[in-house]
């Protein structure tokens, strides 16, 4: 859906920046009333065969499309992209998986911008599944509940809080889940770190630590078509946190937040200079290509502090511009001691059974494997074969499962739409905050008072 992105971005990111700041200041204090359902715990009606169509097959897409079609009472019914080639490629993939005649009337729609509302009229599937440009993600996820679908949005949920806000009221209102796809929370010990948070280990929760920090210039090579083409403007045109979910995401479940317990509170903001992607665009590219027009203003690194509503704190990092290793930091500290990702690392106050005599040194390894046999959680017991070549270890494959099995047994989802508004509510935020020189950026309360109703997360089975 690069073309979509490309004609409206210098629009949308001109308003970006003024509609962020008006936006907090009008919700931060009070909020709409509510015209539907609060979705905080909600179940929606089974769905015994679930049609589903996707829009955005360039990419991650695609693994969607694999992911849900290998699963039983699943049926694709239509995709949608700019690219035939795209299209036909998914549309013959689908239809070798699944048990015979499952996935064999998949109608294509491609070429033009709006094929995917003409897909939506004419299918009216059960779900959607939305993988394009970021831009793109608001205003499909909720034409797609207005079409009577439920919404499964690539990350991030929407780009600015109006569009959250307009997600929020449009799935109260259509009574349809709009969930972000955040699958980190489905990581092997991302899923470890919520069952022994939940176990009590760890005692009192009072600070996380969460990151996404993956070298990704590469993507530049993308010019034309591809994720490149359109996020590389987004690095040059926003400054702050533009990717947060996939740290924070964990960590928040992992604290209650917005779930019954605590909730987002308020968010400063800053980013270090912007180099990294100029020197990298002058290194690869001619003096008078694309890239090497664009003035980066993005800081190669953004760190963030939130405070929730209980005064405990998250530190918040984004870095996808640096030459360092990869990392989600994934760190939850309580009274009783610290769980820290990257590489695993556990220490208790009195030690790791087995492992370490007290807190002042890291059990990791090969001494983790004994806390694994005992406190792996109950889904990744369950499902890891299954998922395993899904994607990303296999959090990918399930994630699905997981929806699929919502879905089809009529229980609410793992992440509700709240969720996903305030992870993705940290990019427009924290480019207030930098913009302000570090001011405090209260967090709209997406619940409208109500995130005290919404159960934590249980360590499903």
């Amino acid at each position: 859906m690069s073309k979509l992105n490309r004609r409206n971005f210098l629009q949308k990111t001109t308003l970006l920046t003024a509609g962020t700041l008006l936006a907090t200041r009008s919700h931060s204090a009070s909020y709409p009333a509510a015209e539907g359902e609060y979705m905080g715990g909600y179940a929606a009606p089974k769905i015994d065969n679930i049609r589903a169509a996707f829009i955005g097959v360039g990419a991650r897409g695609g693994q969607h499309v694999t992911n849900f079609a290998k699963l039983p009472g699943t049926e694709v019914v239509a995709i949608s992209d700019l690219y035939e080639d795209n299209v036909e490629k998914w549309r013959e993939r689908a239809g070798s998986l699944g048990q015979e005649s499952q996935h064999q009337n998949i109608e294509g729609y491609f070429g033009g911008e709006n094929e995917w509302k003409r897909m939506l009229e004419e299918q009216r599937p059960d779900v959607v599944f939305i993988a394009t440009n970021w831009a793109a993600h608001a205003p499909m996820a909720t034409a797609a509940m207005e079409a009577g679908a439920h919404a499964f949005v690539e990350v991030p949920i929407a780009v600015t809080i109006e569009e959250m806000w307009s997600i929020i009221d449009t799935s109260e209102r259509t009574r349809k889940h709009c969930m972000m796809l955040e699958n980190v929370n489905y990581s092997r010990d991302e899923l470890l770190f919520l069952n022994l948070v939940r176990q009590g280990m760890i005692g009192e929760v009072l600070h996380a630590e969460a990151a996404y920090i993956h070298d990704l210039r590469f993507q530049m090579e993308e010019v034309e078509r591809g994720t490149g083409s359109w996020r590389t403007e987004h690095y040059a045109r926003r400054n702050g946190n533009l990717y947060p979910t996939h740290g924070l995401g964990p960590v928040a479940q992992y604290m209650n937040l917005a779930r019954g317990d605590d909730n987002f509170r308020r968010l400063t903001s800053f980013s270090t200079p912007s180099r990294g992607r100029s020197l990298y665009a002058k290194k690869n590219y001619p003096a008078d290509h694309r890239w090497n027009k664009l003035d980066f203003q993005g800081g190669d690194l953004n760190t963030s502090l939130i405070k929730t509503e209980l005064g405990r704190t998250v530190m918040v990092q984004w870095d996808e511009t640096s030459p360092r290793p990869y990392t989600r930091h994934n760190l939850i500290q309580g009274t009783l001691g610290t769980l820290a990702g990257f590489p695993t690392r556990v220490a208790l106050e009195g030690g790791v059974p087995g492992a370490t005599e007290d807190h002042h040194r890291w059990a990791q390894g090969e001494q983790l494997e004994a806390l694994y046999e005992q406190y792996d959680h109950p889904l990744y017991k369950r499902l890891n074969e299954t998922a395993k070549g899904s994607g990303h270890g296999g959090m990918d494959g399930i994630m699905m499962v997981r929806i699929v099995e919502c879905l089809q047994q009529g229980l609410p989802l793992d992440q509700n739409v709240y969720e996903g508004c305030y992870w993705s509510a940290v990019a427009p935020l924290s480019e207030a905050s930098v913009a302000a020189d570090g001011m405090p950026q209260d967090f709209p309360d997406f619940t409208r008072g109500r995130w005290r109703e919404t159960k934590p997360l249980a360590v499903v089975s």
